[in-house]
């Protein structure tokens, strides 16, 4: 790799050295300041307990993230509820000065999984609370082997003008070296050797630690996969059955509502059919009526032209025989 494409390759710590803390490029053999030997001194005696402390919160560092940064005026409440939406918040603590009670400008919040850790640590870097931008990283606390604590020379970040920069971390990574690496001089010295060929950029978000997954770990998973793959599939069966049944109600309720509308119209039909009879009965009633009268209308023009024949036969009769009469007279 040239020099040229150096310049915008970088490298972080997995383990805390504080004289590589104290370098630009994680190259140095030497301390540069007073704070780097007073941490060397720490690391080298063993005078600090990073799982001895009190103060720490949570128990699982996988799931607790470090706040940097903060307002000084920041509260536990706006805090947590600037964090709670990367998920839900478990324990949390804002240091405070033991004599004061003021803010120090960082803190520690856990989650309830090591999901919701990830997001936070991938988000909420660099986001702004009470008009302050904060740092997000994992807790190097109890993570980061070696680790020396800001107050005793270690740490990481810093600001210039304090003239104790660390460097390593995710806001001040270590950049490629440009100058030949001294191997045997850091090999001596247990200052783990830059990742040559295998350099990040400058944009890319640098991955925390997992946990390590034990076999009753991965037993365990698997028997909650199991039972979260045979709780979905009682929920699936379960919701299979409920449209069976909301189905199977629906037919017969459609089978119901056929028969109701079946007998409705069985009953229109008898009614029609009632009408229609009593209409028809009415019908052949009043043609039998008609046709009595129709007959005694005929019967008695019948007897009326029979008497009127009658009447003008005998009027026949009677006539020859005047005649006869007047014609005998004449004759005489």
């Amino acid at each position: 790799m040239n020099n040229s494409s150096k310049l915008n390759s970088v490298f972080y710590a997995h383990s805390y050295h504080p004289i590589q803390a104290g370098s630009i490029d994680g190259t140095d053999i030497l301390p540069h300041d007073n704070a780097v030997y007073r941490a060397l001194l720490c690391s080298s005696a063993g005078l600090y307990d990073p799982f001895g402390d009190p103060n720490v919160i949570g128990e699982d560092p996988y799931c607790t993230l470090f706040v940097g940064r903060l307002s000084r005026l920041t509260t536990e409440d706006t805090l947590r509820k600037a964090m709670s939406k990367y998920g839900a918040v478990k324990n949390m603590r804002l240091v405070r000065h033991i004599v004061t009670g003021a803010s120090q400008g960082y803190a520690f919040v856990e989650y309830e999984s090591e999901r919701e850790m990830q997001r936070a640590y991938e988000k909420a870097h660099h986001s702004v609370i009470d008009d302050s931008e904060i740092t997000v990283d994992y807790n190097r606390q109890q993570l980061m082997p070696g680790w020396i604590p800001r107050r005793l020379g270690g740490g990481l970040g810093g600001k210039k003008e304090s003239g104790q920069l660390r460097f390593g971390g995710r806001e001040r990574p270590f950049r490629a070296p440009l100058r030949p690496i001294p191997l045997d001089d850091l090999k001596r010295l247990g200052i783990p050797r830059p990742p040559e060929g295998n350099y990040m950029s400058r944009f890319e978000i640098p991955s925390p630690p997992r946990r390590k997954r034990s076999h009753s770990d991965r037993e365990d998973k698997h028997s909650r996969s199991r039972r979260r793959s045979s709780s979905r599939d009682h929920s699936y069966d379960e919701r299979r059955s409920a449209d069976a049944e909301g189905r199977s109600r629906k037919r017969d309720h459609s089978y119901d509502e056929r028969q109701s509308a079946d007998a409705d119209g069985v009953s229109r039909k008898s009614h029609r059919h009632d009408r229609s009879y009593h209409y028809d009965e009415h019908e052949r009633r009043s043609n039998s009526r008609d046709r009595r009268y129709d007959e005694r209308e005929d019967n008695s023009r019948k007897s009326r032209d029979s008497r009127r024949h009658d009447r003008t036969s005998s009027s026949h009769d009677d006539h020859p025989r005047s005649d006869s009469r007047r014609s005998h007279k004449r004759h005489r």
